[in-house]
């Protein structure tokens, strides 16, 4: 028999002791522990960093509601980001379910609780999470890179975990709203809902909402009947038509008149479209995607955007981090275009130069990803060995200057060094513990032991 300890860990919070010991009984194959309200669940997470929680959102001292339980989930997601959180409420489960999935929950599953059903949920969960954490030990030792959801690649963790974000969300029949500054990824993330959904075998349909005047966007998403202006000699179907059982992707949602905000908030509460110049109400079955870098808040404020239409559009917000929030995306994503563009239009290049990687794990990428994909796709073309460089990125390649805060102490200052000289070796190595150590002039062992202590992975 085994040891109970090196059984997977399950933390049960739950305030109905009755349903706590039935919990704890039901799973022989888990060491469960338990907790009945946040603290406990807090300080049970820190004790035994549980791979999977469940957790009841009516916790005291609210337990008729659901705000100490979400305060909860939230609490815990920040303290183990990787925990697969699952979350049980028998208030308003629709609501709930949404709203604990926006925030970071693995599932839910609503009251009273089936034993056998939850099994099944958790058991998937634990399966999830082993695979996850032999993705990370293989991306740490390996390469150090990843594709978390279709195109979308990224090791970090703000990413993936929107990437577990759109994975739940996608089967769900709900509006979700991409907030992010341009070049992010939004129209990448709006595919993935698609290609996840069971509509990904209908259309896929975008359309860029400030690309197209005012006049003409009316047409463009609602179609107009033959003789409906001049110009129109012939019946032709709009956007939103030609997504029928599909995704219409919105970018720029925030560019949108007010005029035909109108127009489009009637389409998604009955559902049913008329062209311009006509009669005839057509009944039209689109799931709607929008992106928009705008502050729709202030928008909504100073009355250029209608509340109730965003209420409409945004059952589920993603906000999407900038290139610069992403830790080792961009020279992970570097390495990914080269080898994309290189196939197709430089095929001597065969990677990038170390002073290449320096300077873009050092810039800043206002234009985010889409001005490193432009960058390098030029440097691709424009490079004459077989190592992109700098310079091939029109990239400075001087030192980089300290603008940071003062740390807190020696100590901090310290520990903030050793981070970024050990992130730039292992960048500059591709991740080869070996090159990184030789490069730092320290031994394998001690860049082990500084790894384990910075928590940097090994």
């Amino acid at each position: 028999m085994s040891d109970n300890n090196d059984l997977p860990v399950l933390l049960v919070v739950e305030d109905d002791e009755g349903l706590q010991r039935q919990l704890k009984w039901a799973y022989d194959g888990y060491r469960v522990v338990t907790a009945s309200n946040r603290a406990q669940a807090i300080e049970m997470l820190r004790l035994h960093e549980p791979a999977v929680v469940t957790l009841d959102l009516g916790l005291p001292p609210d337990p008729d509601g659901t705000t100490e339980g979400f305060a909860t989930l939230s609490e815990l997601l920040a303290i183990k980001p990787d925990a697969k959180v699952i979350v049980a409420s028998g208030h308003g489960a629709r609501e709930s379910a949404l709203k604990a999935i926006a925030l970071g929950a693995y599932d839910f599953y609503p009251k009273p609780v089936d034993i056998d059903q939850l099994g099944l949920i958790v058991a998937r969960a634990f399966h999830l999470h082993a695979i996850e954490e032999e993705n990370r030990r293989l991306e740490q030792g390996l390469s150090g890179s990843a594709t978390v959801l279709g195109s979308i690649v990224t090791v970090a963790p703000a990413m993936q975990k929107i990437a577990n974000t759109i994975e739940r969300v996608a089967g769900a029949n709900v509006s979700v709203m991409l907030l992010g500054a341009s070049g992010t990824g939004k129209e990448l993330l709006a595919r993935a809902v698609h290609d996840k959904s069971p509509r990904k075998d209908a259309a896929f349909v975008a359309i860029n909402c400030a690309a197209i005047p005012e006049n003409l966007l009316e047409a463009e998403l609602f179609g107009y009947e033959r003789g409906a202006f001049t110009g129109a000699v012939k019946t032709t179907p709009g956007k939103i038509e030609l997504a029928e059982g599909g995704t219409l992707f919105l970018d720029e949602v925030g560019d949108i008149p007010l005029p035909l905000q109108v127009k489009l908030l009637r389409f998604l509460q009955e559902r049913v479209i008329e062209r311009i110049g006509g009669r005839q109400p057509i009944a039209v079955d689109t799931r709607i995607v929008c992106a928009t870098h705008q502050d729709l808040a202030a928008m909504q404020a100073d009355g250029r955007f209608r509340e109730d239409l965003y209420y409409r559009l945004a059952e589920i917000v993603v906000p999407i981090p900038s290139l610069a929030e992403r830790p080792g995306d961009a020279i992970l994503l570097a390495r990914h275009f080269v080898n994309s563009f290189a196939r197709e239009l430089n095929p001597s290049v065969q990677g990038i130069a170390p002073d290449a990687a320096e300077a873009i794990d050092r810039h800043s990428w206002p234009g985010n990803v889409r001005e490193l994909e432009n960058r390098v796709k030029r440097a691709v073309i424009m490079a004459d060995g077989k190592l992109i460089t700098a310079a091939d990125l029109d990239l400075a390649t001087a030192e980089e200057k300290d603008v940071g805060a003062m740390p807190i102490n020696l100590r901090a200052a310290r520990e903030v060094a050793d981070r970024r000289a050990i992130h730039q070796a292992l960048t500059r190595t591709e991740n080869n513990i070996s090159g990184a150590a030789k490069l730092l002039g320290i031994s394998r062992p001690t860049l082990y032991d500084l790894m384990k202590q910075y928590q940097l992975g090994a």
